[in-house]
């Protein structure tokens, strides 16, 4: 429902991704995560020793459809952020606080094949009857331009444009083991209104996640992740910059079901930049949802 990421790179960590939801069901949530550590920026920004302390409260909704016979979902996520950045502007002391929406996400996700749409009892059947299975799943992401952004600031919440993220994955489970790998694209429009009356383009991110997931009679699970993205090198009025992302994500993460329909889930997000661009940051937060 939730995944771990906080908009200083593309990049997040998604555990039980492809898990299917059954029919006539909805799924609400809400989740915290507080993130803190070094950002690096391309060096013609002038912005060095950057830091970053950030809380960020994030709503779901996740709707389960059926197209014809294949099952499909709709998820919206919300973030709300309220963070402090500080370092060294041209080389004097600068800081500053942020406090508002960042850039909402829709997705459309569809499931190609290893499981049939069904209601909460025909999903119970079907997994008492293929203990190993193999599920097939793709989706399209959009993030919307309509966060808080400031074209005379270089550090914002939004990123006013728009970003796609087409992505295809599976999951494969037997007995209380699962195994989960997720390929994405991060496509970008371009931002017309960027800092100082600049135009930036983005080239296309690539990146990709696995998750090894294990589940316990009590309802709790835990899964190990890692992920690593590449690219995203931008252009400021048609002139390169050296920003090409390299990044490296691990990530643990906790969930159990505290009611019938109600669960929680714990995390820790490490993400590392291997270059000289991009973020050393160490995350952790709480979500709650509820199936009605």
């Amino acid at each position: 429902m939730f995944c771990c990421i906080l908009d200083f790179n593309a990049q997040d960590i998604e555990p039980r991704r492809w898990n299917p939801l059954p029919l006539k069901t909805n799924v609400a949530g809400v989740g915290y995560i507080y993130s803190g550590g070094t950002l690096l920026f391309d060096p013609s920004t002038q912005i060095r020793d950057a830091r970053v302390n950030a809380h960020t409260t994030a709503f779901s909704f996740v709707k389960p459809i059926k197209l014809k016979n294949t099952l499909a979902r709709i998820d919206v996520l919300i973030p709300i952020t309220s963070g402090d950045w500080d370092g060294l502007l041209s080389g004097g002391p600068a800081s500053v606080n942020r406090f508002g929406f960042n850039d909402p996400r829709i997705r459309f996700s569809v499931t190609i094949a290893g499981a049939p749409p069904g209601d909460a009892k025909e999903m119970q059947t079907f997994f008492k009857e293929k203990t190993k299975h193999t599920i097939w799943g793709a989706s399209l992401a959009i993030t919307l331009p309509l966060g808080e952004y400031y074209r005379d600031k270089l550090i914002n919440l939004g990123r006013n444009r728009f970003a796609f993220r087409p992505q295809v994955g599976l999951l494969h489970r037997w007995s209380n083991w699962s195994f989960e790998l997720t390929g994405s694209v991060f496509l970008f429009t371009n931002n017309n209104n960027f800092y100082d009356n600049q135009t930036k383009k983005q080239k296309p991110l690539g990146a990709i996640q696995s998750h090894i997931i294990k589940s316990f009679k009590s309802r709790i699970w835990t899964s190990f992740s890692l992920g690593y993205g590449y690219g995203g090198q931008s252009k400021l009025d048609s002139v390169s910059q050296n920003d090409t992302q390299s990044e490296l994500l691990a990530a643990f993460s906790f969930g159990k079901t505290i009611f019938k329909n109600q669960s929680i889930k714990l995390f820790y997000l490490r993400n590392e930049a291997l270059n000289s661009v991009g973020a050393d940051t160490n995350s952790g937060g709480i979500t709650w949802g509820i199936l009605f």
